[in-house]
This record gives structure tokens, sequence and C-alpha cells, in this order.
């Protein structure tokens, strides 16, 4: 079984620009550091502590956000508890038992055939691309159209040399100037941290990860080396994404990301992840996409975070990539970096992106000053396991079990009741809570689900048309809640459920 948990991981500190400071410093431990207000906080150095030990067989893999580090945080240990980092640094602990969710299987290659076939494929792509004039590659630049649903037009002009360049090159060339790094300071508590963001048009907007600014009272980004100040628009902690106004910037200084389509991508396709990883900006990793349609919930101080249908790939993503760019072959983005997978803390070939076509879903709505909108159900839920099945004579021991339904909600149009246990989505086991909201963030709001439950001793499908949460986001309330904490046992519950099967042998 997978005992792979979902956790935040330490991110990149604030610190103040020396001047002199090394990128990589080596430290017998990392100090407390103390941003200043009204300073931009420049120059982050990852510091490691010398002598830790090393990873061990079988340790705990963790999910994590790779968004900006805690102030005075440590090198991340194996085992550690899982806790959110935020770019405010908020203090705060989040236990997730949610697993990822498992849709696309790909199969394994040798390493040297995957080697050669990406470089078979890197060159194929190259030539198709200057060919076809998909990134419009001339003997001196490449052009890209910007963010046109922003509410801008405009072209970008990249000055490159075409005769000898690689797709890496002219991927980087053209999308490079989108991607900013993010400074998010807390004045009170003197801590702040690292992330990533895009810029969506020449107004100044900038998409990133609601964990990069979450608690922050000063936002700075940096754009062609040069620091501004910027204000909150807005955030939708549900989705974990948030977008920012750059200040008294000239529109001259902005290059808006080219969006692509990414529902039109593919296992096995070549991506490039852009953004500030351990507070390096403008750094570039490239890989493929490995999976499609992740799926996973994190907890963190302004509640759960719902990530569906997310894109996985392997090109390196590390603490201060959040908010950064997951762009394709032709520097088009499709995702925003915001999780990773790791035994370490650190990249280990498995991050996450959201997709491209919901995060500027929502920053569209954040921007046009509306609530966010996403599909529910109507109903809070809560997990079942084995020991709450059995102490409340259950016949099942995974799924949803409905604690209270939402007047006039889409659960209520379908009949559910209180006590009914959802066991599945559209044939697709639910072990949890989380299972279930997540299972619904992967579909649209209006689309129609089936959901099997069971009802004392009876077992049914029913069908719930999703709804909208925006009205109840409005009055402060949730459209489809739930608490996946009882999904494992805690150990009393163990020894109890242990103690009942002995006593009944």
């Amino acid at each position: 079984m997978d005992d792979k948990n979902m956790q935040r991981p330490d991110g990149v500190p604030a610190v103040e620009n020396t001047g002199s400071s090394p990128r990589i410093s080596i430290e017998p431990s990392q100090p407390e550091v103390q941003a200043q207000a009204g300073q931009t906080a420049q120059q982050p150095g990852a510091a490691y502590q010398p002598g830790a030990a090393p990873q061990q067989p079988g340790a705990q893999a963790a999910y994590q956000q790779p968004g900006a580090h805690q102030a005075g945080a440590t090198a991340q240990q194996p085992h550690a508890q899982p806790t959110p980092q935020h770019a405010a640094s908020m203090p705060a602990t989040a236990t997730v038992d949610t697993r990822t969710v498992v849709k696309t299987k790909t199969k394994k290659l040798p390493v040297f055939l995957a080697s050669l076939s990406g470089l078979v494929v890197g060159a194929v792509l190259v030539i198709a691309l200057v060919m076809t004039g998909a990134l419009n590659i001339g003997e001196t630049n490449v052009e890209a159209p910007a963010l046109s649903d922003a509410g801008t037009s405009g072209t970008q002009t990249i000055q490159i040399d075409a005769e000898d360049t690689t797709l890496a090159e002219a991927v980087a060339a053209k999308a490079l100037p989108s991607v900013v790094s993010i400074s998010a300071v807390n004045e009170r508590s003197g801590e702040g941290g690292i992330g990533s963001g895009v810029i969506l048009d020449t107004d100044g907007n900038v998409l990133t990860n609601h964990h990069v600014i979450e608690g922050a009272t000063t936002i700075y980004v940096e754009v062609n080396e040069e620091s501004y100040e910027a204000e909150l628009v807005g955030a939708d902690a549900s989705s974990d994404l948030a977008v920012v106004k750059i200040k008294d910037i000239d529109e001259s200084q902005l290059t808006p990301i080219e969006v692509g389509d990414s529902n039109d991508i593919t296992v096995g396709e070549w991506v490039m992840a852009i953004g500030s990883p351990f507070g390096n900006e403008q750094s570039v990793s490239t890989g493929i996409v490995s999976a499609l349609y992740r799926s996973t919930a994190l907890r963190g101080t302004s509640g759960t975070s719902i990530y569906a249908n997310m894109i996985q790939t392997d090109a390196a993503i590390n603490p201060g990539n959040s908010g950064g760019a997951l762009v394709n072959a032709e520097g088009q983005l499709i995702g925003i970096n915001s999780v990773i997978e790791s035994y370490s803390g650190s990249s280990s070939g498995v991050g996450f992106a959201i997709p491209a076509n919901y995060a500027i879903n929502i920053a569209n709505q954040i921007i046009a000053g509306e609530t966010p909108a996403h599909p529910y159900i109507g109903v809070t839920v809560t997990s079942v396991n084995a020991f709450t099945a059995r102490e409340q004579g259950l016949s099942v021991s995974e799924g949803a079990v409905v604690t209270s339904v939402n007047a006039d909600s889409p659960a209520e149009e379908a009949g559910l009741q209180p006590d009914d246990i959802v066991t599945a989505v559209d044939g697709e086991s639910i072990a949890s809570a989380d299972g279930l909201i997540i299972a619904a963030r992967e579909h649209e709001i209006g689309e129609t689900i089936t959901l099997t439950v069971v009802r004392g001793d009876e077992t049914f499908d029913v069908e719930v048309v999703l709804g909208s949460d925006a009205e109840l986001q409005e009055e402060n309330q949730d459209g489809t809640t739930g608490d996946s904490s009882g999904s494992l046992m805690d150990e009393d519950e163990f020894r109890q459920y242990l103690d009942d099967l002995m006593a009944n042998r």
C-alpha cells in the first residue's frame, strides 16, 4: 500500500541583500531572518546542515507545496510532520491522509532508450517548430502574442540567434520574461519568503499560488531585475491561486505569458518549468509530462486546498517554484507549478502543476472582481474507517458519510440524506471525505455525476447535477465540506479495534 502523504515543505527564506553573500551557503544552522519594513527581500540563499542524516530506504515520501520557505526554517528531515509553509510563514500544522488519485499510467523505459528518445524528440520538435513557424523564429527574434483573455493585447519580441538555437533556448527566450520572483513579507512578524508568479497582462496582473502570498502585509515583484511593490487583487484559497497587481510599472516593462490549452497535452510531451527555486530567480528546468489527472488535497491555515486534475512532470520543481510557469514546446503556459512529492523536501522528479485552463479561469474571475466559483454537491461529510464502521455498525469500512445536506442544494434535489455513505463517483471508489470533494472538483459546474450510495442495507446510484458554490462563499458558507481525518484510525482506535477483533474470535 502506498504510504505517501501530502505535506507542505520548508521554503526559501527572504533575506537581506548584503551585496556579497553567495547564493548557496553552508551554515551550521539556519539563522533567523528579519525582513525590514519597506525593503525588498533579495538574494535568498539555500541553507544546508552539514552532516545531516542521509535518507534511509523506505522513508515516507511527502507531497508538498514547493512554496516560499519559512524564515529560520531548517533543512527538511525525513519523516517530518506535515506542516504548511507559506510565503508569510504562518505557523500551523496540517495532517493530511489523502492519497493521490492516479488516472494515467505510464510505462517505464530503459534509461538509455528514454535518453535517446528525448534527444531525437527534442531535435525533431525544434526542426518542426521552426519549419512550421510555431515559434515564429526568424533570423533574429521570436514573437509571441500576449494573453488576450485578461483584456489586453500586444506582442512580445525576443531577440535570439536562430541559426544555432535549441528548443530549450528558444522556449526560455520566449517565456522567461513572463515569469517573476515574488517576495512576500509579514512586517509584523518579521518573516517572509520567496515564490514565483506569471505575468498575465500589461495592466500588471500576476498569477501565483495563494500559499505564496498568504498572510503577507507587503508584496514585492521583481521584473527585469527591478523590484516593485504589488497589491493583492484577490485570492482563492480553495484552489490555491491568487492574483497580485504590480504598482507603478510602465507597461513596456511587462511581457504577458502566452497561454496554451492544457486540455491539449499528452503524456511524454516536452515541458519546461520556470521560477525561483531556492530563491534563484529566472531558473529553468526541462522534462516531460509524466502523467495527467493527478488529484489530492492539502490542509492549511485557510482551509483545505483542492488540487484536481494536476499535470505531473519530472522537470525539477523545488521550494520557491510555487506560482511559476510550466510551459510547452511552444513556450505557452500550460500549468502553474504548485506541489511536489519528495522524501527530502527537494525535487525528486515528481512535481505537479495546476492546469492552465483552470488557473486562468479562476484568475479572470478574480481580476473581474467576482467570487471564484467551484463545482459542489451541497453536503457535509466525514470519513469512514474500519473502527467507526464497526462502532456504528456500518456496512462499509470506506467512504464519505453524509452528516448534513444543504437546503436547495444539488444533493437535496438528488435525494441524499444524512447517514448516507458515498462509496464511489462515476464508478471510481471513494475512500474518504476529501475523496468525494476532489471527485466533484474534477468536473465542471453543470455536469452530472453518478454517486454510489449505501443507505442501511441498500446500495444504489444517484445522479447529481453539480452546482456553483459562489453564492455560498459570499455568505461565508461552504457548499461541500468534509473531514477526512477519520479515514485513518488513531492509536487508541486501532488498539480498541484489535481488542474487539480478538474478543470475537
